[in-house]
């Protein structure tokens, strides 16, 4: 009889924990619902050059692909009436809902020869800047950020950023220099319940106020597509700023050797052109099509320019703007890391190499005992790549008390 009525009060403990979480559940689309009707906090409604659904035109033509139905793209031709003296649109001016592929390409004998699954991407690569779903624009607008921490992340990595704002992406003053974050996303992939997810991103946005998000999906190819849309939002609202740190959701950074880098090169007059990372150079297009990184022939011919390792790099803002001008005139290219490096190549500009940047990890031996040694996370800027619960564990053991390391951690 014991027994019975112990079942009895678990099956009835079951019932109220699940009939809670669908109570919770309901407030919070019911929040989510209502918070979208207000100014301040939503989705689209940040941005006071937003003008709703009703400055879109409508789209007749039919898309001809799903891929680029759900990518929302826009060519952000369309311009705003109120620019700076300098040509700056005064808020993002992209809001076109429609780009078409591009006819002309389809009866050229390269692309007929091209690895199909670039097809997508070639015909849409004239696509270069997207709607805003979520928009900051408050974020550099005091203009006392000194420094601008800018990680690349998707919707379901929800993980990863917490991890991140709670260790190196924490807003803080460190010896009077502001430190601020935002994280990049695009929207989810097909397949994906694009809904409830959306919904999760703008319910955690209305939190911790850090994301922006444009209406292109987040695919790997897509990736160049968060540089250049960065780049224009970078250009439009951070008049202040003085340099961005730019990297992925899964490196450990050390936010105090970073400021200490940047302090050497103002000091040294070397900042105006600084962009700063594990530098690869002499690089070739990978040609094995089992590769994430294989490129075809009929796209890419010919080495790589110089670029820095995508998983963290240091530019000052001088640069950044010189580079949102030059990105303009570089065709897209599918690997984001190596688009930039051409960018560069543009301005002249050679990243520079520095050993404190690992985005290959400490060593490139994964088995190494070396790249769980957390003097070395405590020397060094960059190490690229931990997951979420890895970064916590480091974090907290590098900054404790009881570590005790050498005056100088060298490999």
């Amino acid at each position: 009889m014991d027994h019975f009525f112990r079942r009895k009060r678990a099956g009835l403990v079951k019932s109220l924990l699940s009939l809670s979480l669908i109570f919770a559940s309901v407030l919070m689309i019911l929040k989510l619902r209502l918070s979208e009707k207000e100014e301040v906090g939503t989705r689209h409604a940040r941005d006071a050059g937003w003008c709703g659904p009703d400055c879109f035109p409508s789209i007749d033509a039919p898309v001809k692909s799903n891929f680029w139905k759900l990518n929302a793209a826009a060519p952000g031709n369309r311009e705003d009436s109120q620019r700076a003296p300098n040509g700056t649109p005064a808020s993002w001016d992209a809001q076109v809902l429609n780009c078409s592929e591009d006819e002309s390409v389809k009866s050229q004998d390269w692309f007929r020869r091209l690895d199909p699954r670039f097809h997508q991407f070639v015909l849409h690569r004239h696509c270069r800047y997207f709607p805003m779903l979520i928009n900051h624009p408050e974020k550099c607008a005091d203009g006392e950020a000194h420094l601008l921490m800018v990680i690349k992340s998707v919707i379901e990595q929800h993980d990863r950023r917490d991890a991140v704002r709670k260790t190196w992406g924490k807003e803080l003053t460190v010896d009077g220099k502001k430190i601020r974050t935002l994280f990049l996303l695009g929207t989810p992939t097909t397949g994906k319940d694009t809904t409830n997810l959306q919904k999760l991103i703008e319910y955690e946005d209305q939190i911790y106020r850090d994301i922006l998000q444009w209406d292109f999906m987040d695919t790997f190819f897509n990736l160049t597509l968060k540089e250049v849309n960065f780049l224009k939002w970078f250009n439009i609202y951070c008049p202040g700023v003085q340099f961005i740190f730019k990297g992925d959701d899964d490196v450990f950074v050390n936010p105090r050797n970073l400021l200490e880098l940047v302090g050497f090169k103002v000091e040294e007059r070397k900042d105006t052109d600084l962009f700063v990372g594990d530098t690869i150079a002499k690089a070739v297009p990978i040609r094995n099509r089992q590769s994430k990184y294989y490129i075809p022939k009929e796209l890419y011919d010919k080495p790589y320019p110089p670029y820095a390792g995508g998983g963290g790099f240091l530019m000052s803002s001088q640069l950044a703007r010189r580079l949102f001008a030059a990105s303009e005139d570089v065709e897209l290219y599918p690997i984001d890391d190596v688009f930039l490096g051409m960018c560069l190549k543009r301005l002249n500009v050679a990243p520079e190499m520095h050993s404190g940047f690992r985005t290959f990890g400490i060593t490139r031996l994964k088995v190494s005992a070396l790249n769980r040694e957390p003097c070395f996370y405590k020397s060094l800027i960059v190490v690229h790549k931990l997951s979420a619960q890895e970064l916590l564990r480091m974090w907290s053991i590098v900054h404790s008390k009881d570590l005790v390391c050498a005056q100088r951690t060298s490999l």
